[in-house]
């Protein structure tokens, strides 16, 4: 009888929830309630955001739809980034410890600018030591905590569009487009280093996966064990 259940569960609803995850949980906490709201084990999402970022997370629920879910995580990613500069932290986030500060006098936004532009054509990023990468089958955060870095080979990356929103030192805010596999604290830190001044993300919000978009994602407080399968689509391909 118990089996019987776990089945009909399980059948009952499959398919996608675009969740809009706010700043705190990680995204395996976003799963976790999911599954307490659902009642169902399988279910994933089709790309991490930091437990700092806000915004679109594809969720996949029931097997089928989580077989599914490979389709998503190489799609394309348009972000919303607030960077400060003067201080550089480990982690490359307002999370990690401050390493230096800039002691100089405040950035022109001509040389921002410059700077800006030489990023976007960038084809090629090295990860962070504090992101779940695993290279030899180590995972970097792992390894920083233990405060041991490692040589990481650069990855693949694609800029499509870089476009400054506001500069006012400290801070600016950057529309990004790029794909998948793109570290947006890593472009935080490396435009710090072109500046001269260090850099690092201090907000994050994910505004769009392909077409998908933060604005049409329903917020996991919303969710409960009544209401949840209504906000299940089918198919997003």
């Amino acid at each position: 009888m118990k089996e019987n259940k776990k089945n009909e569960i399980e059948n009952e609803k499959n398919g996608f929830i675009l969740i809009n995850k706010n700043s705190g949980p990680t995204s395996h906490d976003i799963i976790y309630k999911l599954r307490k709201i659902s009642k169902i084990k399988k279910i994933g999402h089709a790309g991490t955001l930091d437990p700092l970022a806000t915004g679109l997370l594809i969720v996949a629920i029931g097997r089928p739809a989580t077989k599914n879910i490979s389709n998503f995580v190489k799609l394309d990613k348009k972000y919303e980034a607030e960077i400060f500069l003067g201080e550089t932290t480990d982690t490359y986030d307002r999370e990690g410890k401050v390493l230096k500060k800039y002691q100089g006098e405040k950035i022109k936004q001509e040389k921002l600018g410059e700077a800006l532009q030489k990023i976007s054509k960038r084809t090629s990023q090295i990860p962070p030591m504090y992101s779940a990468k695993k290279i030899k089958g180590q995972k970097l955060y792992e390894l920083a905590r233990k405060n041991i870095e490692i040589q990481r080979p650069p990855q693949k990356i694609e800029i499509y569009s870089l476009k400054l929103m506001k500069y006012r030192w400290p801070k600016i805010k950057l529309e990004i487009h790029c794909s998948s596999g793109t570290y947006i604290r890593s472009i935080a830190h490396d435009l710090g280093e072109e500046l001269g001044c260090g850099a690092y993300l201090k907000e994050l919000k994910r505004t769009a996966i392909s077409k998908f978009l933060s604005k049409k994602a329903v917020k996991i407080e919303k969710l409960t064990p009544n209401n949840w399968q209504k906000y299940v689509v089918d198919k997003l391909i």
